[in-house]
């Protein structure tokens, strides 16, 4: 099947492992002929926002990817926020899909994937939404102008055309029946994912990993990963951290400081000699974290780190949001403020740590394999 990703309201990043990659790469594993068109909107690896050349070229998740700038004729600020490029229509319809999948609902080009699918209705057309109100609409601006008005009015002129509309928590289902007015019929949880790793590899990387860091035995590991704004909330988990008694205790730390917060965050991880700022790290060598890890941290904002967690059998403490509640399932324990943090990590050092990998690796295996959600999108 000739299957198109349009990654023109999201980032596509190379070597990365979000959700577009995930997907990207088993549509490839599984023989399909895959194409990426993606925006030039790339992170330029201090956090922030860099651009990549126009062009095309065979990307890390092994499809073709042609990446395109925004429209000349308005300022390039405005093309950013409203997502508006050149010749959409024309490469898709260059290439010939059999099944479309639009990442992210806020930009223009999503009327004209629909406008292609209008014109060959055997076209399979899915969008996926991340968006919900902790990371959208957070400015009056962003709110009534960008979501409300202009996004709005181009997701739904698409919604015709598209088969579901698949959001990746309850929050992104809430934003999207509630901002957008999309009939709650038309919505379809569509969980973050991961490839799912079998016991015997994670065993080995576990012990491979714990080696390489010299652990004893005994170490009990605490990782906390990710683009560190403040939001992540780092400083209440080594806070938190700081006040747990061991000399057995371990603290990795993986990705990147943020301006915002490489002060206070440095001064903290170098007052403690348990703790380790390990820097970014490729998805596989943050599989290889993970395997080694006791416990992942996410009291903040969500990522998908969190599910890459459970489908390396490790047990996670996380933010007690509305779409992290179906993860209880899996073991995790919530939390909602640094009180219930301390406790949710001092409570981590009694784990019976067989029992909690099964539990996470048994939900990832039923809930998160992207064998599993890949073929989704090619359903009719």
């Amino acid at each position: 099947m000739r299957i198109l990703h349009l990654c023109l309201s999201c980032f596509y990043i190379d070597d990365a492992g979000y959700q577009e990659n995930h997907l990207v790469r088993q549509h490839v594993a599984d023989g399909h002929e895959v194409l990426v068109i993606a925006s030039t909107e790339i992170f330029d690896g201090k956090g922030g926002l860099g651009y990549a050349e126009p062009g095309s070229y065979i990307g890390s998740d092994g499809a073709k990817v042609i990446r395109i700038p925004y429209v000349g004729w308005l300022p390039h600020k405005i093309g950013r926020k409203l997502r508006i490029h050149a010749g959409v229509y024309q490469l898709i319809e260059a290439f010939g899909p059999e099944a479309i999948l639009f990442h992210g609902c806020a930009g223009n080009e999503i009327a004209t994937a629909a406008r292609y699918a209008a014109a060959h209705p055997d076209v399979l057309l899915y969008a996926d939404s991340h968006e919900d109100l902790n990371n959208s609409a957070r400015s009056f601006v962003s709110k009534n102008l960008l979501h409300r008005m202009f996004y709005r009015s181009r997701l739904r002129t698409a919604l015709p055309q598209i088969r579901k509309l698949l959001c990746i928590n309850v929050e992104a289902m809430d934003f999207m029946a509630g901002l957008y007015g999309v009939p709650r019929d038309q919505l379809e949880f569509f969980p973050l994912g991961g490839h799912v790793l079998e016991g015997p590899d994670i065993a080995e990387r576990r012990a491979k990993t714990r080696s390489q860091f010299d652990l004893q035995e005994d170490a009990f590991v605490f990782l906390q990963s990710g683009k560190m704004t403040s939001r992540k909330k780092l400083a209440d988990s080594l806070d938190a951290f700081a006040r747990l008694e061991g000399a057995h205790l371990r603290f990795w730390v993986a990705g990147l400081l943020t301006d915002e917060t490489k002060t206070d965050l440095s001064a903290k991880i170098e007052a403690d000699p348990r703790v380790s700022f390990l820097g970014w790290k490729s998805p596989d060598e943050l599989n290889d974290l993970l395997c080694a890890a006791d416990a992942y941290l996410q009291p903040g904002t969500q990522s998908v780190t969190m599910q890459n967690a459970l489908c390396c059998g490790c047990p996670v403490i996380i933010d007690d949001v509305p779409g992290h509640r179906p993860y209880v399932s899996a073991g995790a324990s919530l939390v909602h403020d640094p009180s219930s943090l301390l406790n949710a990590m001092q409570e981590a050092l009694t784990w019976d740590q067989t029992g909690k990998r099964a539990t996470a690796l048994r939900f990832a295996k039923e809930q998160l394999d992207y064998k599993k959600l890949a073929k989704r999108p090619l359903e009719a």
